[in-house]
């Protein structure tokens, strides 16, 4: 610079201007061109979905309910995230959501019980968010979630898992009778899931759908009342689950999926008799 501003004949002070203009200049072009996290950025590897080849396991223990231990959806991956920018905290982890349940109690020719989820039913949400109901939008906050916060001047590897399962009661007697005589005749269970591998920016909250994963579980139990308690109930149906799909292309996640209500608080329980009108036993909380 000097040896140019010497040979143009340049007064000092004017080059001192040129030289502070160009340093500002670099300043200006280095935060302008911060490096941002992008999906072509960060790699994801080891993805693995499953459910365990296990049949659905039957507790007869209690003369006031039946329970049913179903096998665990598992999911795991492995992820490497780019260098984080200062002033910036990326979540990456598991995002899950019910998109249809069918779970009927059959008492005979009485009537079921069933659980639902009314904005499922009338077509009003695509789905609705499975999270614990504490650690919105994430299905947990352990093993299910890492978070890495900036600066880091090196990429980031990181696993994160989660796991899912059924273990419901189911009472033998009619739910809305005082009579303690079992009636339950049979259970069936239908319930479908999506579950997303996001990363997430906590500041902005842009997020970046990573993998997208559809799975199904179903329970089919008939139940004969009149056995003693022990040997009433029997697996019917196919003893293994159908195995999780990893899709190829990534899903979109519905706005419902993302907040409350859960699952767990947006179901409610209704009797649905043979004759007569539907009566709701326990609200949405």
């Amino acid at each position: 610079m000097w040896i140019l501003a010497r040979y143009l004949r340049l007064p000092p002070s004017l080059v001192l201007l040129i030289l502070l203009l160009a340093s500002a200049m670099g300043c200006i072009q280095s935060i302008a061109c911060k490096p941002r996290i992008r999906r072509e950025n960060i790699v994801v590897y080891e993805v693995s979905a499953s459910i365990d080849q296990c049949p659905t396991v039957i507790e007869e223990n209690s003369p006031i309910v039946l329970r049913y231990k179903t096998p665990y959806f598992r999911a795991s991956a492995g992820i490497v995230m780019p260098p984080v920018p200062r002033n910036e905290t990326w979540v990456v982890g598991w995002i899950q959501a019910c998109t249809q349940m069918e779970f009927y109690n059959t008492y005979g020719d009485i009537g079921m019980s069933s659980w639902e989820l009314p904005e499922l039913r009338e077509g009003r949400a695509k789905a609705i968010s499975d999270s614990d109901g504490v650690s919105y939008p994430w299905y947990g906050n352990t093993t299910e979630t890492v978070t890495i916060t900036g600066p880091t001047s090196k990429p980031s590897r990181l696993t994160v898992s989660m796991n899912d399962n059924f273990y419901p009661s189911v009472t033998w007697a009619v739910p809305v009778s005082n009579s303690n005589t079992p009636m339950l005749t049979h259970i069936s269970r239908d319930q479908s899931f999506i579950t997303w591998l996001v990363a997430i920016n906590a500041v902005t909250k842009e997020r970046i759908v990573l993998q997208t994963v559809r799975w199904r579980m179903q329970v089919d139990i008939a139940v004969d009342p009149d056995m003693p308690l022990g040997s009433r109930a029997s697996l019917v149906g196919r003893p293994h689950q159908e195995q999780p799909q990893i899709l190829n292309y990534q899903e979109p996640i519905p706005p419902n999926a993302l907040g409350r209500p859960n699952a767990n608080d947006a179901q409610v329980l209704m009797w649905r008799p043979r004759r007569g009108a539907p009566l709701v036993v326990i609200p949405p909380k």
